[in-house]
C-alpha cells in the first residue's frame, strides 16, 4: 500500500478533472463546491467551477438566503439563486441547496415580528415559496442553519424569540412538505470536534424535533478551521457516530482552513494538507457521510479575509487558480481510497482497509 501510494504522489504533478470523479470511486455521493455571484463573469473560475469531474455538487453561497430571495415581505426575486442552480443544471452537476431560515443575512422586516403566529405564517410562505421554486432541483436542503450557540443555549434570533424551537420543528414540516424529495439538513459551525456543548445541545434539539413529527435527514457540518488547530479524524469520527444515530446521512458541508499568519511557508502548506486530509479521511471511514462541499475553492472569492482580517489563503486554490499542495493531498488520499474499492455507495460500509491519513502522512514523511 506504501509504495502504491508513493508511485501515485510521484505520477501526481499537477491534476484537473479529478475531486468529484475520484470522490465517487471512493464511495462518497459528490465532493462539491459552493459559488458565489460575483465570481460567474470570472472564465478561470467557471472552467473550474463549471467542470463536473472536479465538483460533482454546487451551493449557492448567497443567492438563495431571504435577504436575497424575499427582501421585502411577499416579493420573491431569485435571480441570483438561479444563476447557480442554472449552472447545475447545464452541467449536470448536483444543487445543493442553502438556506432557508437563518439568523443572519435576514431582512429588518422578520427581525420586528414578535407574535407567534405571524411569525409562523412568515416561515411557512417564506419555505412555500423558496422551496417551491427549487422543487426538485435541490438535492438536499440547509433547512435550518445554526440555530444553537456556541454554549448550547437557543440562538436568541427573531424566530426563537417569536415561537421557541417549534420554529425549528415548524420549518422542517414545511419544508418537507413543499419538497418532499428533498434531502432536509439542520447545519452548524463548530460542531466537528466531539464532544462540546454545542455538539450535545445540537443531539437535544435534532431528538426534540424528530418527536414532534419533523423529518431531519442529515446534520452539516460546515467545517470552518485553522491550520494547525483543525479537529482531528478521531473526533470528527467521533461526532459523525453520534450525529448517525439520528439522522440518515452527514455531510462536510462548508469547509476551509485558513491560515491565522500570512504570509506563510512551505511548512504552513504542507499543516494544511494534512488538516484538509483529516477532513476527507474522516468522511471516508463513516458510513453516512456521504461529501464534501468547500467553501469555495479559489482564495480570490474566499469570506475569510473580510471576517478575519490579516488571515486566509484557506481554500484549495490560489488566487491565481494554482493548485494547493492541499489539493494534491486530498487528490491522492481518494486515489487510495478509490484503488482499495472497499467503499461503493454513497452509505458504505467503513473503509478501515484503506490507507487512513496517519499512515499516509507517515508515508509522505518516508518518501521525502
Amino acid at each position: 500500500m506504501k509504495f502504491q501510494l508513493f508511485i501515485l504522489l510521484s505520477a501526481l504533478g499537477t491534476v484537473t478533472g479529478q475531486l468529484d470523479k475520484l470522490a465517487k470511486e471512493a464511495g462518497l455521493l459528490y465532493f462539491g463546491t459552493a459559488v458565489d455571484n460575483p465570481s460567474l463573469n470570472n472564465q478561470n473560475y467557471l472552467r473550474i467551477a463549471r467542470d463536473p469531474a472536479e465538483f460533482g455538487s454546487l451551493t449557492p453561497a448567497n443567492g438563495q438566503k431571504w435577504s436575497n430571495t424575499q427582501p421585502s415581505q411577499g416579493r420573491f426575486t431569485y435571480g441570483s439563486g438561479d444563476a447557480i442552480a442554472n449552472i447545475a443544471r447545464q452541467t449536470g452537476q448536483q444543487l445543493r441547496c442553502h438556506t432557508l431560515v437563518w439568523y443572519n443575512q435576514l431582512p429588518g422586516w422578520v427581525s420586528s415580528v414578535y407574535n407567534r403566529d405571524q411569525m409562523q405564517q412568515i416561515i411557512t410562505a417564506h419555505i412555500q415559496n423558496v422551496a417551491g421554486h427549487y422543487k426538485g432541483r435541490c438535492y438536499a436542503w440547509d433547512v435550518v442553519n445554526e440555530a444553537v450557540e456556541d454554549d448550547g443555549r437557543y440562538r436568541n434570533n427573531p424566530m426563537y424569540r417569536a415561537m421557541g424551537v417549534d420554529y425549528i420543528t415548524h420549518s422542517f414540516k414545511v419544508a418537507q412538505q413543499t419538497d418532499p424529495a428533498a434531502r432536509l439538513y439542520y447545519n452548524d459551525f463548530n460542531i466537528e470536534r466531539c464532544c462540546n456543548a454545542k455538539i450535545n445541545a445540537t443531539i437535544a434539539m435534532i431528538r426534540t424535533v424528530k418527536a414532534a413529527g419533523a423529518p431531519v435527514h442529515g446534520i452539516g457540518m460546515q467545517g470552518h478551521s485553522r491550520v494547525g488547530m483543525s479537529p482531528s479524524k478521531r473526533e470528527m469520527k467521533e461526532t459523525m457516530a453520534r450525529f448517525s444515530e439520528l439522522v440518515d446521512e452527514v455531510a462536510f458541508t462548508e469547509v476551509d482552513i485558513r491560515h491565522t499568519k500570512l504570509p506563510i511557508g512551505a511548512a504552513e502548506r504542507k499543516q494544511q494538507g494534512r488538516d484538509y486530509m483529516e477532513v476527507v479521511g474522516a468522511c471516508l471511514e463513516m458510513p453516512k457521510c456521504v461529501g464534501i462541499t468547500v467553501w469555495d475553492f479559489t482564495d480570490q472569492y474566499s469570506w475569510i479575509p473580510q471576517q478575519y482580517p490579516g488571515e486566509g489563503e484557506a481554500c484549495l486554490w490560489d488566487r491565481n487558480y494554482n493548485q494547493k499542495p492541499a489539493y494534491q493531498s486530498i487528490v491522492a488520499l481518494l486515489q487510495s481510497a478509490a484503488s482499495a474499492g472497499l467503499r461503493t455507495s454513497a452509505t458504505p460500509a467503513p473503509v478501515a482497509a484503506v490507507m487512513t491519513v496517519d499512515e499516509w502522512a507517515a508515508t509522505v514523511t518516508a518518501a521525502a
